[in-house]
């Protein structure tokens, strides 16, 4: 019995919802990802500047290279920084 409360795992246990990933851009037939609009960019990188992957996002590929290619400009005109911390 009290072998079975010691169990530990590595990785905390999927419980309860599933939730289907997306993508937002193909759901809601957006085309074009501009790269003057920082505050729509920023939900695609996390708190150190860093891009997100699309295994978080649920983007698909095309777009997830569209999303690189904006943020990416971005940084190159100083809109987003290239590593920050507390960016969010």
């Amino acid at each position: 019995m009290s072998a079975n409360k010691e169990i530990r795992f590595l990785t905390a246990p999927k419980l309860g919802r599933n939730v289907k990933k997306y993508c937002r851009f193909k759901r809601s037939g957006i085309r074009y990802i501009d790269y003057k609009n920082p505050d729509f960019l920023l939900k695609f990188i996390n708190d150190q500047g860093k891009i997100l992957p699309r295994r978080l996002t649920g983007n698909s590929l095309k777009f997830q290279r569209r999303i690189a290619q904006a943020v990416k400009r971005a940084r190159h005109i100083a809109l987003l920084p290239y590593v920050a911390d507390n960016l969010k």
